[in-house]
């Protein structure tokens, strides 16, 4: 079999996997009309009633659809920013790293942008914020950490992490806590874990959580509100 048709047949095998992903659960179904959830040229999007000049952009993890973060959208939106989660190229950040220009360009009324993600959405979201810093007021990560170095910026930066993530662990966010700026926060979730960043259910290789999953969103929703309203 010839090179051509091995890289055929590795990107078939992807796209293939790319597919088993996970969907929103049914706590997210109870909690959120998905059917009112408006869908915009590059996902979803959460527009306040009263909005406050200020966005946030929100980058999904691996294989988890982006409706399974709209409690988040929902719940931030309640308080005046808008919010998008772009529909990521197969469901991988690194895929669609360059998404949030486009939703910036769609609201030139926002004043403050700040972006962020879940896993490996929130690598994709640094990967934008170290050549656009001057285009964000901040960047956030969701279980995850930067790929680059941060060390020199003064970017304001915050990591939400849970004491009981099997796939982020507490020892990786401590080994990598050289690579945030100086102007950064570091906010254990007790008893948090990895799928419940998300509304999606249980993920493979993660440890249970000792809270329910609304009462990690809940925590997610107040700490990125205090860390906003400081920047």
């Amino acid at each position: 079999m010839g090179i051509g048709a091995l890289v055929a047949l590795a990107v078939i095998g992807f796209i293939l996997y790319a597919q088993f992903d996970y969907g929103p659960s049914e706590v997210l179904a109870e909690k959120v009309d998905l059917d009112v959830v408006k869908s915009g040229d590059h996902g979803l999007v959460f527009l306040p009633e009263n909005p406050n000049g200020q966005g946030l952009i929100l980058y999904q993890g691996a294989k988890v659809e982006a409706e399974a973060y709209a409690y988040l959208g929902e719940k931030l939106s309640e308080q005046g920013y808008t919010v998008s989660i772009p529909q990521l190229p197969l469901k991988f950040g690194i895929f669609g790293v360059k998404k949030a220009e486009a939703v910036i360009e769609d609201y030139p009324e926002i004043t403050s942008w700040f972006i962020g993600g879940h896993s490996l959405g929130g690598v994709a979201a640094a990967m934008y914020a170290e050549e656009h810093q001057d285009k964000l007021a901040g960047l956030f990560f969701l279980g995850s950490y930067p790929p680059g170095d941060f060390a020199e910026s003064e970017l304001p930066m915050l990591s939400l992490y849970g004491e009981n993530d099997g796939l982020t662990s507490l020892e990786d966010i401590e080994n990598n806590r050289a690579l945030f700026s100086s102007n950064s926060e570091f906010i254990e979730i007790p008893g948090g874990n990895h799928a419940q960043f998300g509304l999606y259910g249980e993920q493979k290789g993660d440890n249970p959580a000792s809270i329910s999953p609304l009462d990690q969103q809940d925590f997610i929703v107040e700490a990125l509100l205090n860390w906003i309203k400081d920047k």
